[in-house]
């Protein structure tokens, strides 16, 4: 895997611990939504006794933003060996363009939103530093890739796929932004775009995108987040399709949850 100095040292083993973590993690997570809790915020926020600890956009905002900030205070203020080299920086700055996206512009986009519950929020600002910090020390320090990275094919493919995702995932949350005129009230159902095939477009769309991270990385740290993502939002995307089945008749049957004609 070309990601590893040959003597790593104390820190690279406590990346690579986080990153077994991550993957540890993700498989209670995937069990405790699908099972038990299913979402705790949105549209199923209502099926728990959880207070509202902040309005939507404002918590999207803090717990968003150390997943943008916590690389650039990295590189900033500690030694980063490999940023010298370019697929070290491609790779990184792909990270960081996501998330000033996700923490700085999506947010102001929204409208309305439920008050975002404070268990969610705080598990979302813990991984948020967490993935930040680990994603950002490796590729910066860390990481060594081979002459010719960045036109080794899975380089190129995992650049597309990141590319593809991040693209569906937007267009996704602006249809969803869209699906009610100024005045109306209650549930749609999406169409178009990725919505066409699955009822989780977004979710479809972010879950692309943080495999071809992994791919393009073609690091555990990378793999880790990409595994974490899969198993989180994939159980969030079956509770959506299973309540647009219930709640409308008229719901596209041939439509999947999350992976187009398959799940």
């Amino acid at each position: 895997m070309p990601g590893s100095l040959e003597l790593p040292g104390d820190e690279l083993v406590l990346l690579d611990y986080l990153a077994y973590g991550m993957i540890a993690v993700s498989i209670p997570t995937c069990f405790l939504l699908t099972f038990v809790t299913t979402a705790l915020y949105g549209r199923n926020s209502t099926q728990f006794i959880v207070p509202g600890f902040l309005p939507a956009r404002v918590a999207w905002v803090i717990q968003e933003l150390p997943a943008f900030v916590v690389p650039c205070l990295l590189l900033l203020t500690t030694q980063a060996d490999r940023i010298g080299y370019l697929p070290n920086r491609v790779l990184l700055a792909l990270y960081i363009v996501h998330y000033f996206h996700r923490s700085l512009i999506f947010p102001m986009l929204i409208r309305g939103g439920k008050p975002t519950p404070l268990v969610p929020f705080l598990l979302a600002l813990l991984f948020c530093v967490y993935n930040g910090y680990m994603q950002a020390r490796y590729l910066s320090q860390y990481a060594r890739y081979p002459d010719g990275w960045l036109t080794d094919p899975r380089f190129i493919v995992g650049i597309l796929m990141f590319a593809v995702g991040m693209a569906i995932n937007i267009h996704s949350d602006h249809i969803l932004r869209n699906l009610r005129k100024p005045g109306e009230t209650g549930y749609k159902i999406p169409q178009g775009g990725m919505f066409t095939y699955v009822s989780g477009a977004n979710f479809f769309g972010e879950t692309l995108e943080w495999a071809g991270f992994a791919v393009a990385c073609w690091s555990l740290q990378a793999v880790a987040f990409a595994t974490f993502t899969a198993l989180n939002v994939g159980p969030r995307a079956y509770t959506h399709h299973k309540w647009y089945l219930q709640k409308f008749d008229d719901y596209p049957k041939d439509r999947a949850a999350i992976v187009p004609f398959l799940l």
